[in-house]
């Protein structure tokens, strides 16, 4: 089963706009979301805290900062 992980941090407009996009295609495809604080893991942040936010689909970077609802739904029905 495919799943997404959306890379955030608190504060961050970016981020719920990011959240809504990913929740409404997690919710049309009914893949499950983790939804992760890049600042409480240092490697996340290492790689990805200046990205936020970040999907990732089993583990590979789909996008950042902005988050096409439909680049997204393909990639996972893909």
């Amino acid at each position: 089963m495919t799943q997404i992980s959306l890379l955030t941090r608190p504060g961050c407009h970016l981020c719920a706009d990011a959240r809504a996009v990913v929740n409404a295609v997690a919710g049309r495809t009914g893949v499950q979301v983790t939804e992760l604080n890049v600042d409480d893991d240092l490697e996340l942040r290492a790689e990805y805290g200046d990205m936020v936010p970040v999907v990732l689909i089993d583990g590979v970077q789909h996008g950042y900062f902005r988050i096409d609802a439909d680049r997204l739904q393909r990639a996972i029905q893909g």
